[in-house]
């Protein structure tokens, strides 16, 4: 297996629609996640900023989204959506 991929295979460990807490980090950039992507070969979680970035690609390859964004109005009021 090529090292470049082998990331994406030894953090499977099942599947999950738990919901995301301050522990669950966004997997490109660290910040607070709020949607779970998961796929056939495991997940991925992405801020919100992030799942807007990447949602036209995982949307092709997700078998499930689980997106919670709308917690940060109630969270963090109007201004959190502002950065769009």
């Amino acid at each position: 297996m090529e090292s470049a991929t082998r990331w994406l295979y030894s953090n499977v460990t099942g599947t999950s629609t738990e919901p995301l807490t301050v522990a669950d980090r966004c997997d490109r950039c660290g910040a607070q996640a709020y949607v779970r992507v998961q796929l056939t070969v495991g997940e991925l979680l992405f801020c919100a900023h992030h799942a807007r970035e990447h949602a036209p690609k995982f949307a092709e390859l997700a078998t499930f989204v689980q997106d919670e964004t709308d917690r940060l109005l109630a969270e963090h009021g109007a201004g959190a959506g502002a950065a769009r």
